[in-house]
C-alpha cells in the first residue's frame, strides 16, 4: 500500500492554499524527473554494489533551456556541500541548464552528462556561442550506497532529463534513494503554494532533496515527533545535507529570488533543521518570468513586483519548504543498502498518534 502524503494523513502547513498538485510543477512549465539506481545487496564490493543512488532533474521549462534562461540565485546557509555553476549564478543571476540532483561523487560526472545533453540541442555552444556551465547539487548518501563505485553514468542523467514531467514520484527515488533524514528514510519531497498579490496570482513551490538531521530534532507543525519515537539501533555518524528547489512564476529579479532562496530555511527550521557541522545547506530558486532569448540585443525592459509586495511570497516559501521535508520522509519506504546498513522509514501510525495527542491532526 502506497504511502501517504503528510496533507492526505490530515498534517496541516499553514493557511495558504496549494496549488492542484501540492508539487513544485504547479509552476506552470517546470517538470521533474527521476532515475532510480538499485542493484545488489550484501556486503560493499566497490565497483560493484550494493548501489542505491540516483538522478533527479527539475526543468525550468519544457523548451531550451540553453537559449532561454531564467533568473535565479541562490544562498548556501552551511557550505559543506556542492553547488556546481553557483558562480555564474552569482555573477549573472540566470540558470541555463536542467538543475539536476544526484550524490556527492558522482557529480563530476552529472555534469559532463548534462553538457553532452545540451550540445544535441546546441550545435553552435563552443563555436560561435558561450560554453555550457551546468548547475549540479548534491547530497551524500554514501551510508547505503557504493560511493566509490560511482555508479551514475551518461545514460542516467538523459533518463532523468528525459523522464521530467508535471506529476513525479517522492521519498526514495532519483537523487533520494540513497538519502535519510532525521534518521529516517528521506529524499525527494516537494510542495507548493498560491498567493493573490494585489490583482495578480501567483505560484511558488519547493523541492528537496531531504539528507539531514537526528531523530531527535525532527518536529512535525511543533509536536516533538522523533523525541518521543524508538531510535534505530545503528544511526549513521553524520547529519547533512539538504538542497532545496525553489520555482516561481512571480515576477522576480535575481537579487530578489536571493531573498526568496533565503527564507527557505525558514521553514526548514520549523522541522527541527539546525544546520550541522558538516552539512551542505543549499537553495537554488528561480522565476520563470521575464524569459529573455540568450544574446538579445539592445535594452530589457522587466515588469517587477515591488520589495513592499513580497512578503506573501516569504510566508508561501517557508510554508512549502517544511512541508516538502515532511512529504520526503513521509512517502519514503525503509531501504537497505551496503553491508545491511538500513534506514528505517518514518512510523506513519506512531506518527499521527502523536500528532493527534497534541491536536494538531485534523482528522
Amino acid at each position: 500500500m502506497s504511502r501517504p502524503r503528510a496533507r492526505e494523513a490530515g498534517i496541516w502547513f499553514g493557511d495558504l492554499p496549494t496549488g492542484p498538485r501540492n508539487l513544485i510543477t504547479d509552476v506552470a512549465g517546470v517538470r521533474v524527473g527521476h532515475c532510480t539506481i538499485i542493484k545488489g545487496t550484501g556486503p560493499l564490493k566497490v565497483g560493484h554494489g550494493p548501489v542505491r543512488t540516483g538522478v533527479t532533474s527539475i526543468l525550468p521549462h519544457g523548451r531550451n533551456m540553453f537559449r532561454e534562461p531564467v533568473k535565479a540565485a541562490y544562498f548556501d546557509m552551511n557550505g559543506c556541500g556542492g553547488l556546481m555553476g553557483a558562480l555564474q549564478i552569482h555573477e549573472f543571476g540566470l540558470i541555463d541548464t536542467p538543475i539536476v540532483l544526484t550524490n556527492t561523487m558522482s557529480m563530476g560526472s552529472v555534469a559532463d552528462s548534462v553538457i553532452r545533453f545540451l550540445l544535441k540541442s546546441n550545435l553552435d555552444v563552443g563555436i560561435s556561442e558561450d560554453t555550457i556551465i551546468p548547475i549540479v547539487a548534491e547530497c551524500d548518501d554514501s551510508y547505503l550506497n557504493d560511493a566509490r563505485g560511482l555508479h551514475v553514468r551518461e545514460e542516467h542523467v538523459f533518463a532523468a532529463i528525459d523522464d521530467a514531467k508535471e506529476t513525479f514520484a517522492e521519498g526514495a527515488v532519483g537523487a533520494g534513494t540513497g538519502m535519510s533524514c532525521y534518521d529516517f528514510k528521506g529524499g525527494i519531497g516537494s510542495s507548493s503554494r498560491v498567493v493573490a498579490i494585489g490583482e495578480g496570482k501567483y505560484t511558488i513551490g519547493a523541492l528537496v532533496l531531504s539528507n539531514h538531521g537526528m531523530m531527535e530534532e525532527l518536529r512535525i507543525d511543533g509536536v516533538p515527533i522523533g523525541m518521543n519515537l524508538s531510535p534505530p539501533e545503528v544511526k549513521r555518524s553524520e547529519q547533512g545535507s539538504i538542497v532545496t528547489v525553489v520555482a516561481t512564476d512571480a515576477p522576480l529579479d535575481a537579487r530578489q529570488l536571493g531573498r526568496i532562496a533565503r527564507r527557505t530555511f525558514l521553514g526548514l527550521a520549523v522541522t527541527g533543521f539546525r544546520s550541522h557541522n558538516g552539512s551542505g545547506d543549499i537553495s537554488v530558486a528561480f522565476s520563470t518570468a521575464n524569459m529573455h532569448e540568450r544574446g538579445k540585443q539592445g535594452l530589457i525592459t522587466d515588469e517587477l513586483l515591488q520589495d513592499k509586495d513580497i512578503s506573501p511570497l516569504f510566508r508561501a516559501t517557508a510554508d512549502c519548504s517544511e512541508e516538502a521535508v515532511v512529504n520526503s520522509i513521509f512517502k519514503a519506504e525503509t531501504t537497505v543498502g551496503r553491508d545491511g546498513n538500513t534506514v528505517p522509514a518514518l512510523p506513519i501510525e506512531k506518527t499521527l498518534e502523536l500528532m493527534k495527542a497534541h491536536g494538531r491532526l485534523l482528522r
